[in-house]
């Protein structure tokens, strides 16, 4: 269980969560394992097999708390709220940003800021762990051009710069992924990101890690009352969900390609766990995805400091964090829409 900006976090599978007189309260295996005044939450958040009662879900829809139910891998589910709410504002507060000449732009730029310097973090590791004078070199003049990537970015509020700014960062830093890999680089090589299909075994673990984080990311806009298909970095297209799009882009680096090189330079995921189809498309065996989802599972449940909180927040719950920020900025309760960066 985590509490976290007025939300509480139930992740234990068969919690019991119930209503005692004005406190929520949950259980364990009939051992009370938390207990919070009820006027200390604003939304309950619950993964997978989760036991709500009824007292405590009317009392939620009286009060105006949200109670957002998700899988046990985040996917979302359903929102239960009373008939009085306040998402409409919210969403059109998000509409009305989007519309505004200058709030996509900030909103993005903030975005894209975190990313590139989440994905620099990434690669100053990799150059302190790697073996290879080469290897560490080219890492290390990929962390200086993402670094000098940043003051572009600096008080820019021309959207098709910000996204061109993306761009380069992303072909420079994938342009050395090959030399994050430690282990199996022949068979793991990676020449060009390729995705609709994936070409190569990196890049099939790689967008098979995307489309969960892109679940979760989506699951955080749902559960907070956002719209998932109107972003701000990313442009609207019919069946898109652009703003799910938009907040996965700080944790690409962190919760995705941190997983992919530390399942590859473990040798946990081999060349035999990827089959070629028809077209050239590449993709994981059943086991393999087993394997891949088992790590990013474990890889959610590290704990980080979050400096705008204070506080540690597992990595699996930041996409939650950040659509809840998001959404204090679309209302005015902040003034910028502060992204996460990793350290």
């Amino acid at each position: 269980m985590h509490q976290i900006l007025n939300t509480l976090y139930v992740t234990t599978q068969q919690a019991y969560v119930h209503l005692d007189h004005d406190t929520l309260r949950v259980e364990v295996e009939g051992a009370t394992q938390l207990q919070v005044p009820l006027h200390h939450l604003g939304a309950v958040v619950c993964f997978g097999d989760v036991l709500l009662s009824p007292a405590l879900l009317h009392r939620c829809a009286e009060d105006g708390r949200q109670v957002v139910l998700l899988d046990r891998n985040g996917r979302f589910k359903c929102r239960i709220e009373g008939p009085v709410s306040g998402n409409v504002h919210l969403r059109l507060a998000q509409y009305q940003a989007a519309n505004d000449p200058l709030k996509p732009a900030v909103i993005a730029r903030n975005i894209v800021a975190a990313k590139i310097q989440n994905a620099r973090q990434v690669v100053l590791r990799s150059a302190r762990e790697s073996d290879d004078a080469q290897d560490a070199q080219r890492l290390g003049e990929c962390a200086v051009t993402l670094a000098a990537a940043l003051p572009r970015l600096a008080e820019n509020t021309d959207l098709n710069q910000i996204r061109g700014v993306e761009g380069d960062a992303a072909r420079a830093y994938f342009a050395v992924f090959t030399s994050m890999i430690r282990q199996g680089r022949d068979a793991f090589r990676m020449d060009q990101r390729s995705r609709r299909p994936p070409r190569d075994p990196i890049n099939a673990l790689l967008s098979f890690l995307y489309a969960l984080l892109l679940n979760d990311c989506v699951a955080g806009a749902e559960g907070v009352g956002l719209d998932p298909q109107m972003g701000f970095l990313h442009a609207l297209r019919s069946g898109r969900p652009a703003l799910g799009l938009d907040l996965m882009e700080e944790f690409r680096p962190i919760l995705a390609d941190r997983v992919v090189l530390t399942l590859v330079n473990r040798q946990q995921v081999t060349p035999a766990d990827f089959a070629s189809r028809p077209g050239g498309a590449v993709h994981l065996t059943d086991d393999a995805r087993k394997t891949v989802l088992i790590a990013f599972q474990k890889r959610k449940q590290d704990a980080v400091e979050h400096s705008m909180l204070r506080q540690q927040v597992p990595l699996g719950l930041l996409p939650h964090v950040q659509a809840r920020l998001l959404a204090r900025h679309l209302r005015g309760d902040i003034e910028e829409y502060v992204p996460f960066f990793y350290r």
